[in-house]
Order: C-alpha cells, then sequence, then structure tokens
C-alpha cells in the first residue's frame, strides 16, 4: 500500500492517533529546574537556560538537547526591588541588544498585585556576571488593571522600536514601549478574558508576515497538592497579528481582547500541564516552541517540571508542534 493510503486507513481507524500532539524532543543532563524557561544562544555556540527559582538559575549546554549543566544563580544576591519576593524570583526572559544581554525577571508573590519587573544587565550571559539595574518602571499594586509578572521583549524588526508585553490574571497581558531598560511609553491591554482571567507568560514571535502572541492559559502549579479539573491546566494559546502592537486575534478572527486564543499545546499523553513557554529561532532545529511540563510518569511536583520543546510548522499561518 503507498504511504498516503496507509495514512488515510490509519486516520479512519485511529484517528486519536494521527492528530495526537508530538512528544517533547531530547533532552539529557539536568533537565528539571526547568520552571519558566528562556533560551538563548550565545555567538560560540552555547546554549543558555534561565529559570523560575534559586534566584534565577542559570544551565549551559553544548545543544538545545542537552546535555544541561547547573552554572549557578543570575542574581545571587536577589534583587535590590524593595518588595516581598525579591529573593524568590521568577519568569526570567533574556534579550540580546547590541553587545549586551538583558535579562528581565519577576519580583512578587503568589496571587498578589504587589509586584514589579526588574532587569539585569551581562555582556556574556555567565553566571556571576549580571548586574542588577532594579525596576524597569513595570509596576503594579492591589487595585492596579494589571499584575507587573511575565515580562517578554521584543523589537520591530528594522526599527529602534522595543515592547515589553506581560501580565498575569487581573485583566490579561499588557504591553508598554521601552528603550529598552525603561518604559518609555503608556501600559495598554492586549489580550484578555472576561470569562476566564487564568492567562499569563506572554511571549511574542515574529514570523513572516505576523507577530505571534503565545501565553499560557490555566491552573500553573500545585498539581500534586490540587490538580483542577480536566483541561483547566496549564496549556499554550496563541493569537497573531500584521503589527506588533495588535490587534491580535485567533485561527476563528476572534480578538485576543474578548477570550481569543487558538490552541497550541495541551496536556497529552505524559505531558502534563505545558506553559511557561517561549518561542526561539534555532539555527539547527528552525522555530522551536520551548516550554515546562511535569512528566505524568514521574510526579506532579512542581520541582519535577521538565524542559520541553518540539518543532513549530508555521505552512499554515499558525503555529503546529
Amino acid at each position: 500500500m503507498k504511504r498516503s493510503g496507509l495514512l488515510g486507513t490509519v486516520a479512519l481507524l485511529f484517528p486519536a492517533l494521527v492528530s495526537a500532539y508530538a512528544l517533547p524532543g531530547e533532552c539529557t543532563g539536568v533537565c528539571n529546574n526547568s520552571h519558566d524557561p528562556s533560551i538563548i544562544r550565545r555567538a560560540d555556540g552555547t546554549y543558555f537556560r534561565f529559570s523560575t527559582g534559586g534566584k534565577i538559575a542559570i544551565h549551559t549546554a553544548p545543544s538545545l538537547t542537552g546535555p544541561w549543566t547547573y552554572r549557578g544563580a543570575a542574581l545571587p544576591a536577589g534583587s535590590s526591588i524593595n518588595l516581598d519576593g525579591n529573593q524568590d524570583l521568577w519568569a526570567p526572559d533574556v534579550a540580546q541588544v547590541g553587545d549586551q544581554y538583558y535579562l528581565y525577571y519577576s519580583v512578587s508573590t503568589f496571587g498578589v498585585q504587589n509586584s514589579a519587573i526588574g532587569i539585569a544587565r551581562s555582556s556574556s550571559l555567565d553566571a556571576g556576571t549580571w548586574t542588577d539595574l532594579g525596576s524597569t518602571g513595570v509596576t503594579s499594586s492591589t487595585g492596579s488593571a494589571y499584575n507587573a509578572i511575565d515580562g517578554n521583549l521584543i523589537n520591530e524588526p528594522g526599527t529602534s522600536n522595543y515592547f515589553l508585553t506581560f501580565g498575569s490574571f487581573w485583566n490579561g497581558i499588557h504591553r508598554v514601549r521601552m528603550t529598552p531598560t525603561k518604559t518609555n511609553g503608556n501600559v495598554y491591554q492586549v489580550a484578555f478574558d472576561p470569562n476566564d482571567p487564568a492567562m499569563e507568560g506572554p511571549t511574542v514571535f515574529k514570523y513572516g508576515d505576523y507577530y505571534y502572541l503565545f501565553f499560557s492559559k490555566g491552573t500553573c502549579c500545585g498539581y500534586d497538592q490540587n490538580r483542577p479539573p480536566a483541561g483547566q491546566e496549564y496549556r499554550i494559546m496563541v493569537c497573531r497579528s500584521t503589527s506588533p502592537t495588535g490587534p491580535f486575534e485567533d485561527r476563528d478572527g476572534k480578538s485576543c481582547r474578548s477570550g481569543g486564543g487558538t490552541l497550541v499545546l495541551p496536556s497529552h499523553d505524559w505531558v502534563y500541564g505545558p506553559g511557561g513557554q517561549g518561542v526561539y529561532q534555532d539555527p539547527e532545529h528552525g522555530p522551536v516552541l520551548y516550554y515546562h511540563y511535569v512528566d505524568t510518569r514521574i510526579g506532579y511536583a512542581d520541582g519535577q517540571k521538565k524542559f520541553g520543546w518540539n518543532r513549530i510548522d508555521f505552512s499554515s499561518g499558525w503555529p503546529v508542534v
């Protein structure tokens, strides 16, 4: 039987197998300690992975697949930002601007709005070289229209325009123009679901004619203590726009500010609660979606979350892992 005929037969008999999501790519070395990962590749070919916890843990590898090795904390003294949580930093995002690297991080405590997005700088990415610059000016407090965590920097190609996308729960995801070390404009909303505000962790990735806004939706943590109803755990969603400032819509044309969002990666097989994602143009694998998840064969604790990644196919105009 020809391959096309075989696939057609399989699709008729076992449709779930054909539509199944891809399992994570290979990961060797230290593949846990990877909550909210941020990946960047240095010019010498060394990959760096930054993650929540341990005052922003740094791991390096010669390849996206590993072996990953722990190198230390980015900010061993914590943050200079005077808020609760300044010794337990979250949600790193690393970007290169010119010959400098900038690390955006969050200072907050779970479930509150007393938050700020901080920034540190390094010329090499290595542990021991990061200088804390304090707050970016993106802050929030009780009653604010947003929560100032989960920052992600994007540059509009060919311009000096930088934007920081951020937010968690409280009126969804927002954006502000950056210098890129300080805010340089007004904050405005880019995504919100009035019926389910559990959205956070935005990442913007430019591919072809579109800017893709990826975000995590659902319950992120504490699965070993209290798992949410099926389908309400972390999952990765997307909207897109032809402009870096939006408006963003999902595949059905629904506004991302009115609950829009197209599913990219939910729980499947032994992968549970994928999220805290980033997207990276890898020189070997092409565009990849990376994230943390729990392996149900191992355990559901936050400390057991693993580093996952998949290639992305944009041929339909929408990301498919």
